[in-house]
């Protein structure tokens, strides 16, 4: 990991400097980086002597542009005019009373995702399957640039990043492909590429997650305040002692994590940045911490995240950009008692699909049917991400960006039909199904309870229609109370779960329907 000094050197030699007293970029501004394009106004800030003017200028090969700011208590803050996509341009930044400037160079315009969460998004390109491959394309596409913050905690709100992994940088295969878990997202850059070669116009990629990090931990404490979290430490690996198997699976269930402490130091100093949307790939480390509270937690802080990249970026930032996440993909094929089944489900805010009432303008990349119990990272971390990012690719142009003939959802229930023997699935498209066995359960509660594991019964799948599946249910004695779909850590192998989209590309995801 890159340490702050050499971190600041880095930063340095990416800027023409004239003289750089007291006048400098905030932390994640440099050379090669990619600002938000219009309709969209980029905000870019920095620091210089106070009372001192700051001039700013953007040329490029059409246009050029000028603005100015006056600095307050050290600092100056500069929104630009809307600047349509592509480049380079430079931007330069200048303090009269120093006559100090600064020059950045091979700026571009385009649109911004930050990519966030735990160890399956810190996951590189270099531990993807077919590894070589992804990395000998990285420099074909010189357009997507990629940033990464530093790891660092915080017990108080941070203005700006107190450390930078990778400062904004054309891709190269080193540069993807570092040690595991560290850089560069795997998830994020193949978003970022496949998004890339649908929109044609460049696109800027922040990185900014931990492994093994609960979802508290990212969450300003006004939004755990709103699921009942009160500020405390969280012992996510000691209340997970199902993890001892594999140190790679460790990472995913770090040790305590003080609540609030990474959206203090990481997304905190991030919210004056324009960006276009957000993508989320954690959940395994509250698995086993806060999990019952996760249908709340997880909606509140995209809420939250929202509301505060809306407000620093004076209304630029759209309050309800597009957010899309993973549901987590598979770990323990013997268990059921690991909380992944309920994690998924809470993803959804217990809806079983996304967008939906609770969570709207967001989008949901299944990955139940990608397990990997081949993974030199342990089967916690399956290396086929390219098919996570063509999924949450195929979310983001139908939500963000608005393609209305992109499919981007699995097949789901909208009507459930029982009479004496059977019971009759409708689903909302049509479907291509294999037949199982045990991938449906229904609930014959004795007590009038659906909690206990005993009490759901393994239906075959008698019947497969075009958007229909028929099931007989009579070894339950009395109605059934409620049925359940993949409800189980590891359901299938790798694509071959039971039911897909007709072109069999996107999954059913699990689901949970209650008949009372």
């Amino acid at each position: 990991m890159l340490t702050p000094v050499i971190v600041w050197l880095v930063l340095s030699a990416l800027t023409t400097v004239s003289s750089a007293e007291k006048l400098r970029f905030a932390s994640y501004y440099g050379s090669h980086m990619v600002l938000q394009k219009a309709p969209a106004r980029a905000v870019v800030w920095g620091y210089g002597e106070t009372g001192a003017d700051i001039e700013l200028s953007l040329s490029g090969s059409h246009n050029v542009n000028a603005n100015s700011a006056h600095v307050v208590d050290g600092i100056w803050r500069i929104t630009l005019s809307p600047v349509d996509a592509g480049g380079p341009y430079n931007l330069i930044i200048s303090q009269t009373t120093t006559n100090s400037s600064i020059m950045l160079t091979d700026v571009l315009f385009g649109d911004i995702w930050l990519c966030g969460g735990q160890s399956n998004m810190a996951f590189t390109v270099g531990q993807v399957y077919n590894a070589t491959e992804e990395l000998a394309m990285a420099s074909k596409f010189p357009n997507v640039r990629i940033f990464q913050a530093a790891l660092e905690q915080s017990r108080v709100e941070l203005d700006d990043l107190a450390g930078v992994e990778v400062p904004w940088s054309r891709p190269t295969a080193k540069l993807l492909g570092e040690k595991p878990f560290t850089h560069y997202s795997a998830v994020c850059w193949l978003f970022g590429r496949y998004l890339y070669q649908t929109l044609n116009y460049p696109i800027g990629l922040v990185e900014s997650c931990w492994g093994g990090t609960p979802v508290e931990a990212w969450s300003a404490p006004r939004a755990l305040d709103k699921c009942g979290l009160k500020s405390s430490t969280s012992s996510v690996f000691h209340s997970n002692p199902a993890v001892q198997s594999n140190f790679w699976e460790n990472v995913a269930y770090s040790a305590e994590w003080n609540h609030s402490v990474l959206w203090n130091a990481m997304i905190h100093p991030l919210l004056n940045m324009t960006i276009k949307g957000a993508l989320w790939y954690q959940g395994e480390a509250n698995s086993g911490y806060n999990r019952d509270k996760y249908n709340c937690s997880f909606p509140a802080m995209i809420d939250d995240w929202r509301m505060a990249f809306h407000q620093g970026s004076e209304g630029q930032t759209a309050i309800d950009f597009p957010f899309g996440f993973v549901q987590l993909s598979t770990w323990e094929k013997k268990s059921s008692q690991d909380g992944f089944r309920e994690i998924r489900w809470h993803q959804t805010a217990d809806y079983g699909f996304a967008p939906n009432k609770r969570m709207k303008n967001t989008f949901m990349a299944v990955a139940i049917d990608l397990p990997d119990g081949k993974s030199p990272w342990g089967s916690i971390h399956p290396r086929f991400k390219q098919d996570v990012a063509h999924r949450l690719v195929l979310g983001a142009r139908a939500v963000a960006y608005g393609e209305k003939n992109v499919s981007f959802q699995g097949p789901y229930p909208v009507l459930a039909q029982i009479d004496q023997s059977s019971l009759k699935i409708t689903f909302n498209q049509k479907l291509s199904a294999t037949q199982s066995e045990n991938a449906f359960e229904i609930c014959c509660p004795v007590n009038q309870t659906c909690s206990e594991d005993s009490q759901w019964i393994p239906v075959p799948m008698e019947k497969l229609g075009t958007n229909y599946i028929l099931m007989p249910i009579k070894q339950c004695p009395i109605k059934p109370a409620a049925l359940r779909y993949l409800w189980r850590d590891w359901p299938c192998d790798f694509k071959a779960c039971p039911i897909y989209s007709s072109d069999r590309v996107l999954p059913t995801p699990p689901f949970l329907i209650n008949f009372s």
